[in-house]
């Protein structure tokens, strides 16, 4: 599945990613290829990705790896997945 994860200053990671967790208001929830068309509001919480992530060197501190896991911790934000495309708008 595609993945963009976009903040008000920037585009920190698109490419193509194997999975995605997210911290949604009501509990975390992940999402696989050919997953049903979703929106939801994000709350505070570490957005998790599995698989390879080729991220820019200038927002490359944002990111961390656990493991086969890259995080990126979040405070707030948006999720639409459709059509196997995931984008995260963060802050």
């Amino acid at each position: 599945m595609h993945l963009e994860i976009v903040t008000p200053e920037a585009t920190l990671f698109s490419g193509e990613v194997d999975s995605v967790a997210v911290p949604g208001v009501q509990g975390e929830f992940q999402m696989l290829n050919n997953h049903a068309a979703v929106v939801s509001l994000l709350g505070p919480g570490k957005v998790k990705v599995w698989g390879t992530m080729d991220i820019a060197k200038e927002v490359a501190d944002r990111f961390k790896k656990e493991g086969k896991i890259t995080t990126l911790e979040i405070n707030s934000g948006t999720i639409e997945m459709s059509d196997n495309s995931v984008i995260v708008l963060a802050d």
